[in-house]
């Protein structure tokens, strides 16, 4: 192993996915992981698979597919582990990652009940142990075994030393130090892997990890801190997603560690010119904008509008870019495709934004293809992305589609919308009136399908350009304690506002069918162990 070669450990389809409203069915899951692959990363964290059948089937399902190192979340318990590795061991190479918190807050917390012990001492004895343990476990079904201290930026040292040592000991051949609250300033966070090397005395026979979050806007600055203390493996996410404020981001590390090789004397595999095509595809599938001024892939990353910077950008680029678009993967010219276009033509250019497609699927997407190109005239680079993203929340699990949507509203009328729904069992329809013409349409949709629910979010944005433009809404809806989040495309933001309540009223559904299948599978496990 190089000295200088730092792991990229993506772990955009576990912890990004948990930033709020970025739910991602399997397709999605499987495409970014090819995308990833593509990328070059060193290891894709696939999912958490204890934590639902979906989250499992997924892990399974990429395990199957990609051929990266595949890595599943599990807590140091025995049955999150056994999860992880049933739904990995179809990979080619697979790695366990487990973890235990070790902050005397996370402690006191977590384990606050006296079997863990009845003081801290004693708790903290407790951890060390659960923690050797489960690696050990894990060591039973693969070498390649991670263990991860949970907030161990604020993690007393001198225990964290202890921990990383015992998990070292256990067979962890990476120990991973999460800035898990993203609470750290990095001179601190460097001092503290730094620390770990001369503390630490079996920390050559590990790979130190650095996870850092972005609270204080210091993820990446954190990340590049540890590597240069000793770390060799950075976990990220694409477009810098994940829980609360985010995770580092990925193509902020990677383009950092490349064009600063005058001051890091280190590399990554990274395939730069798949960045931006793989922020493009997280951004359209999570339906998470891309801030403009995001650094690397953001809209206005290579804009220039200074009369000063654009003189001096036509004299010479080194002026003011210190990263070329094409390093990247921006491209110089939009592609565009219009109603005449084949489908040839557009698989052709949907490969080369990263998506693979199945003929069937090439098939639905070509005859959406085609009814945009009717509105449009032409369809851009960035409407294939926005598709391509409206096709995958068309999950074939659906139990209701749109099929038809009349709106009747005026300046002196009250807004009237009629719907027509297709499901598996025929078609309902229904009309009702509502303060504006999207209240109107959810009120007939929700007559028409007899369930009503709680708006708590309804966003909508212009996801490309011009009169045009593809519209986009996001809509969160409560049932119960249980949150529900749609999304729907359109050149009108009315009908895509109907796709996206239909498509949360679908999620809602759905779930409720996973919990009358579990629970009839309980029935029956029950009933035969009676028996």
């Amino acid at each position: 192993m190089s000295q200088n070669r730092i792991y990229i450990f993506d772990t955009t389809l576990r912890d990004g996915e948990q930033s709020p409203g970025a739910s991602l069915n399997i397709h999605e899951k499987l495409e970014i992981a090819r995308q990833l692959e593509k990328l070059n990363v060193d290891i894709i964290e696939a999912g958490f698979p204890i934590s639902s059948p979906a989250q499992f089937d997924a892990v399974k399902i990429i395990s199957d597919e990609v051929n990266a190192v595949i890595a599943a979340l599990a807590r140091a318990k025995e049955v999150d582990i056994k999860a992880a590795y049933d739904a990995l061991r179809s990979a080619k190479r697979f790695r366990i990652h487990t973890f235990s918190s070790t902050s005397d807050i996370h402690i006191m917390g977590k384990f606050g009940d006296a079997r863990y012990g009845k003081n801290l001492t004693e708790k903290r004895a407790t951890v060390i142990k659960m923690s050797q343990e489960a690696v050990a476990y894990a060591k039973t079904f693969t070498e390649d075994v991670e263990f991860s201290a949970e907030d161990a930026g604020r993690t007393d040292i001198g225990y964290l030393a202890e921990v990383i040592e015992a998990a070292i000991e256990a067979g962890a051949i990476t120990v991973n130090i999460p800035d898990t609250t993203g609470y750290t300033f990095p001179s601190e966070y460097g001092k503290k892997i730094a620390q770990l090397k001369q503390r630490v005395k079996n920390i050559n026979q590990a790979i130190i990890s650095v996870h850092c979050h972005n609270d204080l806007g210091l993820a990446v600055a954190n990340s590049l801190s540890g590597i240069e203390n000793g770390a060799r493996q950075v976990e990220c996410t694409v477009n810098g997603i994940g829980e609360r404020a985010g995770n580092a981001s990925l193509e902020e590390i990677a383009m950092a560690i490349k064009v600063r090789g005058d001051l890091f004397d280190y590399y990554t595999n990274i395939n730069t010119k798949e960045i931006y095509n793989s922020s493009r595809m997280v951004s359209s599938y999570t339906g998470i904008i891309i801030q403009p001024n995001k650094a690397i892939v953001g809209e206005n990353a290579f804009a220039h509008e200074s009369g000063i910077h654009q003189d001096g950008m036509l004299k010479d680029r080194n002026t003011y870019e210190i990263i070329t678009p094409e390093t990247v993967g921006v491209p110089k010219t939009k592609i565009v495709l219009g109603r005449h276009s084949g489908r040839h033509g557009l698989k052709a250019r949907l490969i080369e934004l990263g998506y693979t497609l199945t003929e069937n699927e090439l098939q639905k997407v070509y005859e959406s293809f085609l009814t945009l190109a009717d509105k449009k005239k032409e369809v851009f680079d960035d409407d294939l992305r926005v598709l391509m993203g409206d096709q995958s929340h068309q999950s074939e699990q659906d139990l209701y589609t749109l099929d038809y949507l009349q709106i009747n509203m005026g300046t002196f009328s009250i807004p009237t919308a009629t719907v027509k729904i297709k499901s598996a069992n025929g078609y309902f329809q229904e009309s009702a009136t509502g303060d504006g013409a999207v209240d109107a349409c959810f009120n007939a949709i929700e007559r028409a399908l007899k369930i009503n629910s709680e708006l708590t979010s309804y966003h909508v944005r212009s996801v490309t350009s011009g009169r045009q433009a593809l519209g986009e809404v996001n809509v969160r809806i409560k049932k119960g304690n249980h949150f529900y989040t749609g999304r729907g495309i359109s050149t009108d933001v009315i009908e895509a506002s109907a796709k996206a309540y239909i498509q949360a009223l679908n999620q809602f559904k759905i779930a409720e069918k996973m919990k009358d299948e579990e629970s009839k599978q309980n029935s029956l496990s029950e009933l035969s162990q009676a028996v």
